[in-house]
This record gives structure tokens, C-alpha cells and sequence, in this order.
């Protein structure tokens, strides 16, 4: 692949962008907006939240913001029937937030640690799309775009639980993937590598952040899986090589 030049490609769509205030959240909303999706951008910080929403006016394009905790399910349920309300459909929901939990051998995580990561990296990724599905189905292109990391592969000793969700992030994306073959919906996943980001760091502290690529280089191409031309599904979009990989499933 080469960089993609989005344009406005997605002028007068819909997007729901999660983990929306800061590191890749942030850059692919800022992105969408740019090729002319109105954002719904939601995260945890309102302030955040209203510093970005400044940046998209900025572009010339508009956002609405959502100021939620992914663990509160319910609220989830009742942002799609808002978004139905309005706007009767959806067409692009990119499911970027995640937390990394701590890095230690397995048998010594706690359990209030392993339910946190699932909660966000896992269980919040399967209700954003229990409550979007029936809006990315009423979408004539629904684009449902996770982000993974190589962890769900490599398996690295203390990053249990981290590695564990990604990899059940990755199954979910697929069978939905799997279920929607046949419709207008792709869905795909990408594993945007290391980046120079706060999880990052926090993961990585004695790493020299100038030597990693940022949010905004991954943006881009975040809007072209976004566009209606896309035609992919059930893959995983790798950026550090800049290739579209397909699963193998075994006979």
C-alpha cells in the first residue's frame, strides 16, 4: 500500500470513534473529520473531549461529544438508540479504546486487573457492536474498525492479560466479520504497531519515543479502511509492514 489521500472520501458519514481524546483515538477522529465524517467522538474526559472538538472545528468539520466510561454498558445501549434517533444508521465505528492492565506473570495478576482489561479491551469492543450492528446494517457501506496489537501473537512473557484480550478482540472482529459477509458491512482489524504513545510508554519506559512513528502516520489509513470503497472484511491491517493480512483457518 501506498500513504492514502482520503480527501473528503468520507463527506456526510457518520463515525463513532471510541478512546476519542488522546494518542491513535484522537489522530483517527481528527482524520475523519478531516475527510468529512461528522465524528461522535467518546471518551472519558470531557475536557479532553472539548479540546478536540475545538481541532475538528478547526477543520471546517463538526462533532458530538460523548463523554462515557466503555464499562458503563448501558450507556453504550444508549448511545446507539441516540444515534438512532438522529441520524437512523451508522456508518463507520473505529473501537480504538484499550488499556494495557499490568505487566507480570499470569499467575500473579489480580483478578480486579483481569476484569478491567476485559472489560474494556473485550466485553465493551462486543457491546459497541450488539448496539451498532443494526445501525451499520441501515449504513449502504458499514465500516466496523477495531484496533488490535502484535500482543495477541507474540505472546510475551508478563503480558498476559493485554494479550489474551487483543486475541479475543481479534476472534470477535472475525466472527462478526464472519456473520456479516454478505451484507454491506466490513469489518476489519488493525495492529498499528509500536507507536508514540502514552500506553506505550508506560510499557516501554525506557524507550526513545523519537524513534517510533506517531498517531497521525497511522490516521490515514484508518479513513481509507472507513470508505465505502474499501471492500475488505475479516482481515487484519498491519501497519508496520502496510499489509492487508488474511487469517488462515485451519482445515
Amino acid at each position: 500500500m501506498t500513504d492514502p489521500k482520503a480527501g473528503k472520501s468520507l463527506d456526510g458519514r457518520v463515525a463513532v470513534v471510541t478512546g476519542a481524546s488522546r494518542g491513535i483515538g484522537r489522530a483517527a477522529a481528527l482524520a475523519l473529520a478531516e475527510a468529512g465524517a461528522h465524528v461522535i467522538a467518546v471518551a472519558r474526559t470531557q475536557g479532553a473531549l472539548e479540546e478536540l472538538d475545538d481541532a475538528i472545528r478547526a477543520l471546517g468539520s463538526s462533532a458530538t461529544l460523548v463523554p462515557l466510561d466503555l464499562t458503563d454498558y448501558d450507556g453504550i445501549d444508549r448511545l446507539g438508540a441516540a444515534i438512532n434517533e438522529r441520524w437512523k444508521r451508522l456508518d463507520v465505528v473505529v473501537g480504538n479504546a484499550g488499556i494495557l492492565g499490568n505487566l507480570m506473570p499470569v499467575g500473579h495478576v489480580t483478578p480486579k486487573v483481569w476484569d478491567q482489561v476485559m472489560a474494556i479491551n473485550v466485553t465493551a469492543n462486543w457491546r459497541l457492536i450488539r448496539s451498532f450492528d443494526p445501525l451499520l446494517q441501515m449504513s449502504d457501506a458499514g465500516r466496523a474498525i477495531f484496533v488490535s496489537s502484535g500482543a495477541a501473537a507474540k505472546c510475551r512473557a508478563y503480558w498476559g492479560p493485554y494479550s489474551v484480550s487483543k486475541a479475543a478482540l481479534e476472534a470477535l472482529v472475525r466472527t462478526y466479520a464472519a456473520e456479516t459477509v454478505n451484507t454491506k458491512i466490513r469489518a476489519m482489524l488493525v495492529n498499528p504497531g509500536p507507536l508514540r504513545t502514552s500506553m506505550r510508554a508506560a510499557a516501554m519506559p525506557g524507550e526513545d519515543p523519537l524513534t517510533l512513528r506517531t498517531p497521525e502516520d497511522l490516521a490515514p489509513h484508518i479513513v481509507r479502511l472507513a470508505a465505502p470503497q474499501w471492500n475488505e472484511t475479516g482481515r487484519l491491517y498491519d501497519f508496520p509492514s502496510d499489509r492487508v493480512q488474511e487469517f488462515r483457518i485451519p482445515a
